[in-house]
């Protein structure tokens, strides 16, 4: 299974035949451009093309009124100066013969899209569309929109396929309005847009659109709005309203989302590919990205990457301390390493049941160069713990050298921490100094200096551990930029699968997948195949039944936060005191 790109030229047809600057910028080029850039990198024929048909009339029925599907479909024979008056009634919106044709094929395009991935024949996949939707309302245009193009197919995938539990996030620079009027007291979608709002100041100048409007009846607490009070928000703002507010309550559901146009923000394309990767973890995998406002925009020349199995790439620009990391900014398109994954494991490949692709590692560092660096750590090798390490060495060495993106190795329970030391200086060394992101779960600490260090006890429930990876331990990540990932697990270290592989699964995006994951040789067989398959790409399991963190974890992390906040400001999440 891949990626899905869904379009149909023809919605090309429309455009506004009269004078009018509030719509001028809804025009063809928007989806143009688009298409054309995704075609000059090579990016159309890596995902699986799908073709479209017109939603049906019973379709668009599942969100709109039969009286107002009948209008637009009027709209075919209108003239010129009819199709001018009636545009009129409506909020920033035009309408041409060929609107009810694109109209629907726009529908069309994102109920094909959800069909191809409910079905399992990709994926996830991207839908290019024009006209917009999400402003469009039951009985209304809005904004550009007809249809309600997201609401269809989020309706169609509850009527069809008995999905309970829809998650839709709108990051379009205007709030989606219409969106929220249709699934405001349905408790099966949760709705979540962030959108510039300036106290109400910014179309379309809703009080609805402020943050103390959050659903109501059955649906009250499933409309999720964080509205912009002023413009320049950054890669930093928007990143961390993704990690401490969206992701927290997005477990365990199904995704569509509208992409932005920015708007007067300063958040880069780069950024949302690394928010797009977050959204990979849920709901396995199976996101639908319904762009409605493709294209060129004066502050935004760079088209849209819909190949969502494909880590963000990664930057090496130097980063100012009060800054978000640069990889989500000026992105340094590595070469593909010829390697995906490897591992080195004292079990064989066939026994442990790895994923296609997967390369076993029997090469090794030269004895001298392993003994070398072991002597370092004498008292922790013994003669059997050589072999081991010369494979871990020859392993960190691909990954730096481009070779190799990710891999796993195993230690024996006395020498994981000084391995997990041997790795690091070994980074360092490479070439000059590196930033290294390491983690020890449940073992002995690395006896490697850094100022960048601390402790703090592992969450037993299912709410704690995402706490500390969301809250923590990812902002801190893209806070840090480190050029890869050293993730040790020690003896006894309490990691489930489901949890060990969500940790590494999320902390692909902020290095591009650079990730060497060192396994205490006892966990190797339950851990080996769930960790090669997220490195490779694929979705984490389930986390199971969701448990609320206990008050000792919440009291934990926050004071832990508390400590690091001077200097990180990821964790910076709360309002400045008056």
């Amino acid at each position: 299974m891949g990626t899905a790109l869904v379009y149909h030229e023809d919605m090309t047809a429309t455009r506004l035949l009269w004078d009018d600057p509030e719509c001028e910028i809804e025009c063809p080029e928007r989806l143009t451009a688009a298409l054309d850039g995704l075609r000059q990198r090579g990016l159309e024929e890596r995902c699986q093309c799908l073709s479209v048909c017109e939603a049906s009339e019973e379709e668009l029925g599942l969100v709109h009124s039969p009286e107002y599907i009948a209008l637009v479909q009027k709209t075919q024979t209108l003239d010129k100066e009819e199709l001018h008056t009636l545009s009129k009634q409506y909020d920033a919106v035009y309408f041409h013969p060929d609107t009810f044709h694109c109209a629907r094929l726009a529908a069309g395009a994102a109920l094909r899209l959800v069909d191809a991935v409910l079905t399992g024949a990709v994926h996830n996949g991207v839908a290019l569309v024009r006209p917009p939707g999400h402003h469009s309302q039951r009985a209304a245009a809005n904004g550009f929109c007809v249809f309600n193009n997201v609401a269809i197919a989020a309706r169609h995938a509850k009527q069809k396929y008995g999905l309970q539990r829809i998650l839709i996030v709108d990051w379009d620079v205007h709030h989606g309005q219409g969106i929220q009027y249709i699934f405001e007291d349905d408790p099966s979608v949760l709705y979540f847009s962030w959108h510039r709002y300036e106290h109400g100041n910014f179309w379309p100048f809703l009080p609805e659109s402020d943050a103390d409007t959050v659903g109501r009846g059955r649906g009250q607490g499933f409309t999720v709005n964080l509205p912009w009070n002023q413009v320049g928000m950054g890669n930093a703002d928007y990143l961390a309203a993704f990690l401490h507010v969206l992701l927290p309550l997005a477990f365990e559901v199904t995704v569509w989302w509208v992409p932005p146009p920015r708007g007067q923000m300063q958040a880069t394309p780069e950024c949302f590919a690394h928010l797009t990767q977050l959204l990979q973890v849920l709901a396995g995998g199976r996101i639908c990205a319904v762009l409605e406002c493709p294209g060129v925009y004066p502050e935004c020349s760079d088209s849209p990457d819909p190949s969502l199995d494909k880590p963000p790439t990664n930057s090496t620009c130097t980063v100012a301390e009060d800054s978000l990391s640069p990889c989500l900014d000026r992105p340094c398109h590595r070469p593909t390493p010829p390697i995906c994954i490897a591992v080195a494991l004292a079990v064989s490949g066939a026994a442990l049941d790895l994923p296609p692709g997967v390369l076993h590692q029997e090469g090794s560092a030269l004895r001298e160069e392993t003994e070398a660096w072991a002597r370092l750590h004498k008292s922790q090798f013994q003669d059997d713990d050589l072999a081991a390490l010369g494979k871990s060495l020859c392993l960190l060495d691909g990954i730096l050298d481009g070779q190799i993106r990710s891999a796993i190795a195993t230690t024996t329970a006395l020498a994981t921490a000084a391995t997990l030391g041997v790795l690091i200086q070994r980074c360092v060394a490479h070439r000059g100094q590196r930033r290294i992101l390491w983690l020890s779960i449940r073992g002995k600490e690395a006896d490697i200096w850094s100022m960048f260090h601390f402790s703090t006890p592992l969450p037993q429930t299912t709410g704690g551990f995402l706490s500390f990876i969301l809250g923590l331990v990812l902002p801190l990540a893209y806070g840090f930029q480190p050029d890869m990932v050293l993730m040790a697990l020690g003896p006894a270290h309490g990691l489930q699968n489901a949890q060990a592989a969500l940790l590494a699964a999320m902390l692909r995006s902020p290095v591009g997948g650079r990730i060497l994951a060192l396994v205490e040789e006892e966990s190797i067989l339950q851990l080996a195949r769930t960790l090669a398959q997220v490195l490779h790409g694929e979705t984490p399991p389930s986390l199971g039944p969701f448990s609320m963190a206990s008050p000792e974890e919440i009291q934990a992390l926050m004071f832990l936060k508390a400590q690091l906040e001077p200097r990180w400001k990821l964790l910076q999440v709360a309002a400045p005191p008056p």
